[in-house]
C-alpha cells in the first residue's frame, strides 16, 4: 500500500514543485528538511522511475540557487544587524567567520557552505552584506547548487538501487543516510570550530 503510494505521489505533476518549495525554503530555515527532500527524490528516481533523475537535479539545483540568491539578496538589503537573531555572540561569530572567508577564498567557502545548512545561510547572507558582485556570486553559487543537487539526489538513486525492498524502503533509507551525512558534517565543522577557538 505505502509503495503504491509513494508511487503515485512520485509521478504527480506537483511532486517537483512541492521539492522546489522545500528546497528553497531550506536556504532559510535549517528545519526545514530540503536535503532530505532532494535525498528522497533521487530515491523515488530509481525505485519508481518517477520523477526522472535528471528532473529532480535540474529543479533542485535551480531552486537552492534561487535561495541562496534570495539570501544574498536579504543580507544586501537589510545588512546583518537589522533583526536581534543576527546580534547573538554565535551568529555574530559565524558572520565574521564567513566575511573573513569570503574576502580569501569565495569559491571554496561557498561551495563548502552548501553542504552545511547554518554555514550557507551565514555565507549567502555575508556575500550579500559585504557587496561581493552579484555576477561574481551567481556564478559560483550556480555551480555549487548544481554539485549539491547532484550529489544528494545520487545518494538516494544509489541506496534506490542497492536496496533491496521497494520506494518505502529506498526512502528510508535514503532519508536516514542523509541525515546521519549532515549530523556528521556538523560535528566535523564543531570540532574544527572548537580548536580555531583554543588556538
Amino acid at each position: 500500500m505505502f509503495d503504491a503510494l509513494l508511487s503515485s505521489l512520485a509521478a504527480s505533476p506537483w511532486a517537483l514543485p512541492a521539492m522546489f518549495v522545500l528546497v528553497v525554503g531550506d536556504a532559510f530555515l535549517v528545519v526545514i528538511p530540503g536535503e532530505v527532500a532532494v535525498t528522497a527524490y533521487g530515491a523515488l528516481a530509481v525505485s519508481t522511475g518517477a520523477p526522472p533523475i535528471a528532473g529532480v537535479i535540474a529543479v533542485a539545483a535551480v531552486a537552492a540557487l534561487a535561495g541562496d540568491l534570495a539570501c544574498y539578496g536579504v543580507g544586501r538589503a537589510v545588512g546583518l544587524e537589522r533583526w536581534r537573531w543576527m546580534r547573538g555572540p554565535r551568529v555574530r561569530a559565524a558572520f565574521a567567520w564567513a566575511r573573513e572567508r569570503l574576502d580569501r577564498r569565495m569559491a571554496v567557502v561557498l561551495f563548502t557552505a552548501r553542504f552545511i545548512p547554518f554555514a550557507r545561510l551565514a555565507v549567502n547572507l555575508s556575500a550579500g552584506a559585504s557587496r561581493v558582485p552579484l555576477p561574481r556570486f551567481a556564478a559560483v553559487a550556480a555551480l555549487a547548487a548544481t554539485g549539491w543537487a547532484a550529489y544528494q539526489a545520487c545518494v538516494g538513486a544509489l541506496v534506490a538501487s542497492l536496496v533491496p525492498g521497494g520506494p518505502v524502503v529506498a526512502v528510508v533509507v535514503s532519508i536516514v543516510l542523509a541525515v546521519g551525512i549532515g549530523i556528521a558534517v556538523d560535528a566535523v565543522v564543531a570540532r574544527r570550530g572548537r580548536r580555531t577557538h583554543r588556538l
